[in-house]
């Protein structure tokens, strides 16, 4: 059975970091492109980043394109997201996912495997 576990959000000031991981067990974690996601209170879903099987190919949110670098250790079935320079408007559940699918996708409903989330607050 396929979890994937969040860690390593928190509470930081703006212009702070953190870095999230994701693990992963009872999977075959280099079939998997990794992506992150994120909630706001009251708002939808929304995709951050992907990053490819190999991690030679990875997709960013222009929001947070040159604030947060995704990598993996596929060694140890992780996934990382070292968010810096954080804004008030980050703050949201941050959820890691996993997809079998050939390409690269945004779309949520396209990865098959979700974790329960961590919380990060960026405060003003």
């Amino acid at each position: 059975q396929v979890q994937l576990v969040e860690s390593g959000g928190g509470l930081v000031q703006a212009g702070g970091s953190l870095r999230l991981s994701c693990a992963c067990s009872g999977c075959t974690f280099s079939r998997y492109h990794m992506g992150w996601f994120r909630q706001a209170p009251g708002k939808e879903r929304e995709f951050v980043v992907v990053i490819s099987r190999s991690g030679v190919s990875i997709d960013y949110e222009d929001s947070v394109k040159g604030r947060f670098t995704i990598s993996r250790d596929n060694a140890k079935n992780t996934v990382y997201l070292q968010m810096n320079s954080l804004k008030p408007e980050d703050t949201a559940v941050y959820y890691c996912a996993a997809a079998a699918s050939v390409q690269l996708n945004r779309r949520g409903e396209r990865y098959d495997y979700w974790g329960q989330g961590t919380q990060v607050t960026v405060s003003s």
